[in-house]
């Protein structure tokens, strides 16, 4: 018997396609590096990359993710509070775009901080040291950092992946409290980035979120 036609045709797809993410870093340097490492530990399954855009204040890097927004389904932009005078006017440019700041107070440094326990205390400037730079220093006595160099470290996050369970519960509670008291400094959403990179791995069902 003749087989009908339609029982040639290729099934329904089960699963929605993979989405293309761009994550845009301010620098070239840990951040990016740690990133790149974390999508892999993930083992996200979708088109992500780790851009450096060689713009390194916020409004030029958020500029950059709208200007490339039309060739991906999400874009981030990881950036620092420290010292940039265009922060608040990146977090204003970005609310209607699409696109998801996740910013770190002072930097990205406090997120390895937290790797090491619960902390809220506020990182200034003084003198000739940044805020950052007070949160290196701070970063230095914790074990294992003691050699932390923010240009060479590129292997941070097999360094610290023994303790990323206690940074990913730690931070959002850090978050919360950053925002309940108005004081940002010190906090990280870069939880938040991770939660995506976990959930993205998994293959999105048709008709489920």
């Amino acid at each position: 018997m003749a087989r009908r036609a339609n029982s040639f045709a290729r099934p329904k797809p089960r699963f929605r396609p993979q989405p293309k993410v761009l994550v845009i870093c301010e620098d070239s340097k840990s951040g990016k590096c740690y990133l790149e490492d974390a999508s892999l530990h993930f083992r996200v399954k979708v088109q992500v990359e780790i851009s450096y855009c060689g713009k390194t204040d916020p409004l030029n890097i958020v500029k950059e993710a709208i200007s490339r927004k039309p060739k991906f389904d999400k874009v981030f932009c990881t950036i620092d509070r420290d010292t940039h005078e265009t922060f608040d006017k990146a977090l204003d440019l970005v609310k209607a775009k699409n696109i998801d700041i996740i910013a770190s107070y002072p930097c990205f440094e406090f997120w390895l901080l937290l790797h090491f326990g619960y902390s809220r205390k506020p990182f200034a400037a003084a003198g000739k040291q940044s805020a950052a730079d007070a949160l290196i220093k701070e970063l230095r006595t914790c074990p294992g950092m003691e050699s932390y160099d923010k240009g060479n470290d590129k292997k941070i996050f097999a360094l610290l992946a023994s303790r990323l369970n206690d940074a990913r519960r730690i931070s959002p509670k850090v978050l919360a409290d950053a925002i309940s008291s108005g004081e940002m400094n010190p906090s990280t959403r870069l939880h938040e980035l991770l939660d995506q990179f976990e959930k993205l791995a998994k293959p999105q069902e048709i008709g489920h979120e």
